[in-house]
C-alpha cells in the first residue's frame, strides 16, 4: 500500500501517557538523566575501544593464518556490538543530551561501512513509526521473494523452505548495507509511503565516507598485510557473515515471533489502534533478565521499551521495563516475551515455517485451480 498510514485510536487509549507518566516520575524521582551515565560510558570505551584493538591486531601482521581468521570473526562481533551499544543510541539522539556528541558517536556508523542519516530515516522515522506494516516497514522486507514473513509477501515455491535457509541469509546483511542498500535508499524519494528530499551533502558524505571504509578495511588491509587476495577474502567475507548475522538475528527476534503482529491498514489507509499499542502488539523482548544479552545486544533485546522511548539510553531499559510491564497489564495491553534467547529463536524458526508452508499451499490452490479450467475448457 502506498501512502501514509495513519492512526486512528478510536477508543481514546490512555496507555502511553499513562507510561509515559510514570517513566517521566522514575527518573524525576531517582535524579537521573535518561541519557549515558557512568555505565554507558565504560559499555562505550569497552567496545568500541575494544574494536580499534582488534582491527589494529590484525594489521599488525604478527599473527599465523588461523589467528587472523578469528581476529576476523572477532571483528566482525565487535562490529555489531558498537552499532548496537553505542551507534544506535547516538544517532536516536538518547546517548547524550549535547546534539554534537549524538553526531559524533553516529559518524563511527558511517565510518564503519553503514550511513547514519539513511539509517535514521528508514530505521529512527519509518521502523519506528509503521512497525510490521508491510510496503512501509522495510525492516521486515529481509529478502524479497526468498522470505515470506507477512500475508502481503510475494509467494515463491523456495519459501517452503525458508525456515531452513533464513538463518544464513541473515548473514548477508552487513555485506548489503555497505556494498548495496545504502546507494539505493539515499537515491529514493519515497520511502516506506513517506516522501523525502536528500540534501546533496547528505548524499556527498555517504559517497566521502563509503571511500574511507572501503580504505580502511579493504585497501588498507591489502597493503600491509601478508596475504594472498584470496586469503584476505576469506577474512572479509567473515567478518561481515558474522557481524551480519548477529544484526539480522537480533531484529528479527524483536518483531517476527509468533504472537507479533504484521497489521494490515484498511481501505483509507488507516491502523485503527494508538501508535503506542499498535508498538505493543507488533514488538516482542527477549532475554530481558539475561545480563549478558543485554550487555552485548546494547538493550536490543528489550525492543518494547526502546520503541516507546526511543530517546532514553538503553542501559535504563532494564529498570523501566517493570513499569511498562505493569502498566500494559493494567490497560490489558500485550507485554510480548521470550524469556531465553533460544526460546526467542524458536519462536522466529516457527514463524518462518509457518509462513513458508502458507506459500506452498497457496502455490498448489492455484496449481489446482489453473488445472479445474483447463479440464472445463
Amino acid at each position: 500500500m502506498s501512502g501514509k498510514v495513519r492512526f486512528i485510536d478510536a477508543r481514546k487509549s490512555q496507555f502511553y501517557s499513562t507510561v509515559r507518566g510514570r517513566v517521566d516520575d522514575y527518573f524525576k524521582e531517582q535524579k537521573l538523566t535518561k541519557n549515558a551515565n557512568m555505565l554507558m560510558y565504560f559499555k562505550t570505551t569497552f567496545f568500541l575501544g575494544g574494536l580499534i584493538f582488534i582491527y589494529c591486531l590484525i594489521l599488525s601482521n604478527k599473527f599465523n593464518l588461523l589467528s587472523m581468521f578469528l581476529l576476523s570473526i572477532l571483528l566482525g562481533m565487535f562490529t555489531a556490538f558498537v552499532g548496537f551499544n553505542i551507534c544506535h543510541d547516538a544517532i536516536h539522539g538518547a546517548y547524550s543530551s549535547k546534539s554534537y556528541v549524538n553526531r559524533a558517536l553516529g559518524c563511527v556508523f558511517n565510518i564503519l561501512g553503514a550511513n547514519a542519516y539513511v539509517w535514521n530515516i528508514s530505521h529512527n522515522i519509518i521502523h519506528h513509526t509503521y512497525t510490521n506494516i508491510s510496503g512501509h516497514d522495510g525492516d521486515i522486507e529481509i529478502a524479497p521473494g526468498l522470505i515470506r514473513i507477512t500475508l502481503e509477501d510475494k509467494i515463491c515455491k523456495i519459501q517452503m523452505y525458508q525456515h531452513i535457509y533464513a538463518f544464513l541469509i541473515y548473514g548477508f546483511a552487513s555485506l548489503a548495507w555497505v556494498f548495496n542498500k545504502d546507494y539505493q535508499l539515499i537515491h529514493k524519494n519515497n520511502l516506506g509511503g513517506t516522501n523525502f528530499k536528500h540534501p546533496k551533502k547528505e548524499i556527498a558524505k555517504m559517497y566521502f565516507f563509503k571511500a574511507v571504509y572501503y580504505f580502511l578495511f579493504i585497501a588498507l588491509p591489502l597493503l600491509v598485510l601478508q596475504l594472498s587476495w584470496w586469503q584476505f577474502i576469506i577474512g572479509f567475507i567473515a567478518m561481515h557473515l558474522v557481524e551480519g548475522w548477529i544484526m539480522g538475528i537480533v531484529f528479527q527476534l524483536a518483531h517476527v515471533v509468533e504472537d507479533s503482529e504484521f497489521p494490515i491498514p484498511n481501505s483509507d489507509g488507516n491502523i485503527e489502534e494508538a501508535w503506542a499499542v499498535h508498538q505493543m502488539r507488533t514488538t516482542a523482548n527477549f532475554s530481558k533478565d539475561n545480563v549478558w544479552i543485554t550487555w552485548f545486544c546494547g538493550g536490543l533485546n528489550m525492543q518494547i521499551e526502546h520503541h516507546l522511548f526511543p530517546k532514553i539510553c538503553h542501559v535504563h531499559y532494564p529498570k523501566i521495563s517493570v513499569i511498562v510491564q505493569q502498566t500494559a497489564k493494567e490497560f490489558n495491553v500485550p507485554y510480548l516475551e521470550n524469556k531465553t534467547f533460544l526460546g526467542a529463536v524458536r519462536s522466529h524458526y516457527k514463524m518462518l515455517r509457518k509462513f513458508g508452508i502458507e506459500a506452498q499451499e497457496s502455490q498448489e490452490e492455484v496449481a489446482d485451480q489453473e488445472l479445474h479450467n483447463l479440464n472445463l475448457k
